[in-house]
């Protein structure tokens, strides 16, 4: 009787286990050798149309289980946006301060941005500014620590209004106290050191 239920449990588990190794075989990836209408692009739902001469009036198989057999289709990396720069040229001081300063444009908006590294031994404040058509005016104030490592001040984006030329962005670094020792002053269109 023991001999009899072991083969009845064998044959229950061979029957369950067929589909499953289907499963874990997958698809047929082998296509026709022009790669066009089978193969891996036709299974993946990537052909360029499923009832294309060469798939014999089929569409193309997916994998089961897979988000494209369900009838979806899985996005593709999200493009960004173009951003369009004006930079002026990068400065430095004796005082251990360098900058280059920005104004950005992308999707409809302005704003600036001063990219910079304070290896003066002391937090320093910058100011940065970005000037409009029609006297419109953003600033920010940003705390500079001290350290080798690069950073960036940025105000906030605003809805564009006239061209990009129209734009510019000036960025201050000080010392912190009273009298606000000014160290470095960096333009978005500062002209290159040395241009006359």
């Amino acid at each position: 009787m023991n001999l009899r239920l072991i083969g009845i449990s064998a044959g229950v588990l061979i029957i369950l286990s067929l589909p499953l190794a289907g499963a874990i075989a997958g698809p047929d990836f082998a296509g026709p050798d022009d790669g066009k209408g089978g193969g891996l692009f036709s299974t993946l739902g990537l052909s360029d149309s499923p009832h294309s001469p060469d798939s014999k009036g089929s569409a193309p198989r997916k994998p089961a289980g897979s988000p494209a057999a369900a009838g979806s289709r899985q996005p593709g990396p999200v493009e960004q946006p173009r951003t369009d720069s004006t930079c002026g040229p990068e400065v430095s001081s004796p005082h251990g301060v360098e900058a280059q300063t920005c104004v950005l444009v992308a999707e409809g908006r302005t704003w600036g941005r001063s990219y910079y590294r304070n290896t003066s031994g002391r937090a320093l404040d910058a100011v940065l500014t970005v000037m409009g058509p029609a006297g419109r005016t953003v600033q920010i104030l940003c705390a500079v620590g001290p350290g080798d490592e690069p950073g960036l001040c940025e105000t906030p984006r605003e809805e564009s209004a006239g061209t990009p030329d129209s734009y510019s962005a000036v960025a201050e670094f000080a010392v912190p106290d009273d009298e606000g020792q000014l160290l470095l002053r960096s333009g978005s269109n500062s002209p290159v050191p040395g241009d006359g």
